[in-house]
């Protein structure tokens, strides 16, 4: 019975685009991550891409190695000699660029350096030119002296209880330092564009199922399907069945295809470094690897595919519309972006569904919620209860479906 029903999913036309739709978004997210790494060679002309990588992993590997406060210290001296340098100071922008290439093995240290160095929410990219070697060494005191300034200011303040705040402070003081450095770009580029790639599958991958448990109704065909005798028991488990297993098929085959090759072409290092060696993920309080930051959101985009898209074979079911299905997708994933801007809602959307899709995104997000006398963030809250509620949906779909009424 499931193979029967997968089977029908596929011979639509319309779903068999919506596959060949999902294979180019895949190529094209993997050549947009891909394309995203560029290197300046020594010349000053700009490589992108494939051919970009591995020069820019044996510049950047010149550098692994703990970052301690010699080598801050190195990167600051370094810097401001490629600043006195005839290339930087030549107004030929051609000049500019070798000057730069010069910079690159060195570029992600340089860029959390500017982040340690500015204000919480403010970024100036030039602000380790006028860093000394010795003021450099309060880096990682002022990654925290930083945050307990933006808490405790008028902008934030009101945002967090007591609790939250010694919460954060005391995240940011458990991160093991001196941290970590090698090559990352891989990973940095893979989770850059998966948000991406998980919600449009989620959203191609709503065709495909929407039409599940209404097709008998919009063919006549109910009758027939409830009169047989296991019509409204295994039939109907069996369409449960054949949403969960091209759910999950097309979700884990497109992530792990998309993994594999953007990774494959940008390398597998830096997996065990703490994801605050990226300029993005600087201020995340969140103390977790490239890794584990990668099985958070393939794990979160994956429960909340099957959420999202469990519900949507639920309204079809209950109203007995494909139409209305296919819109619970958009709805879940577009409506909080446009609410996005509200700041008043900030807690409410950092608990809904789509934010399981961009989990890369939330680890950066200062969504923090009191538990009785427990602080947690809002990363474990949202994957364990829409686990939950995908649990609880599945069995409400089973009864609801089982007990639909022949018109």
């Amino acid at each position: 019975m499931v193979r029967f029903e997968i089977k029908k999913i596929f011979s639509k036309t319309v779903n068999k685009i919506a596959l060949i739709i999902l294979a180019v978004v895949v190529c094209v997210e993997s050549h947009l991550a891909i394309s995203s790494v560029l290197y300046v060679d020594e010349n000053g002309d700009t490589i992108t891409g494939i051919f970009a990588a591995q020069p820019l992993r044996e510049a950047k590997m010149q550098w692994s190695g703990y970052i301690t406060e010699d080598i801050l210290s190195k990167v600051v001296e370094e810097n401001a000699l490629i600043n006195n340098s005839e290339e930087y100071l030549s107004n030929d922008v051609k000049e500019n660029n070798k000057a730069f290439s010069k910079k690159q093995g060195f570029s992600d240290i340089r860029n959390i350096i500017n982040r340690a160095f500015c204000g919480f929410r403010q970024y100036d990219y030039y602000r380790i030119d006028s860093i000394s070697g010795d003021e450099v060494r309060s880096f990682y005191e002022r990654r925290i002296s930083n945050l307990i300034e933006w808490i405790n200011s008028d902008e934030a303040t009101n945002h967090f209880s007591d609790k939250e705040k010694l919460f954060l402070t005391g995240q940011y003081n458990k991160l093991e330092t001196p941290l970590y450095y090698e090559y990352f770009g891989g990973w940095d580029a893979l989770l850059e564009k998966a948000s991406a790639i998980i919600m449009l599958l989620v959203l191609i991958t709503g065709f495909l199922v929407s039409g599940i448990f209404s097709d008998e109704i919009q063919l006549k065909a109910d009758s027939i399907f409830f009169s047989t005798r296991l019509g409204r028991t295994k039939a109907v488990s069996a369409k449960i069945g054949a949403g969960f297993i091209i759910i999950s098929s097309i979700y884990w085959i497109t992530i792990l295809l998309y993994s594999g090759i953007v990774l494959t072409v940008l390398g597998f290092e830096g997996a065990d470094c703490a994801i605050q060696i990226g300029s993005s993920n600087w201020k995340s309080f969140y103390n977790i690897t490239y890794f584990q930051d990668y099985l958070l959101t393939v794990f979160g985009g994956y429960i909340g595919s099957l959420f999202i898209l469990t519900l949507s074979m639920f309204v079809s079911a209950k109203t007995r519309s494909s139409v209305l299905a296919v819109t619970i997708p958009f709805i879940l994933i577009f409506i909080p972006s446009f609410l996005s801007g509200i700041s008043a809602l900030s807690e409410v959307l950092g608990l809904l569904p789509d934010q399981l899709l961009q989990m890369c995104k939330s680890v950066q997000l200062f969504n923090t919620y009191q538990i009785g006398n427990k602080v947690v963030g809002a990363v474990p809250i949202i994957l364990v209860a829409y686990l939950i509620l995908y649990c609880i949906l599945v069995p409400v779909l089973y009864r609801v479906y089982k007990k639909t009424e022949v018109k």
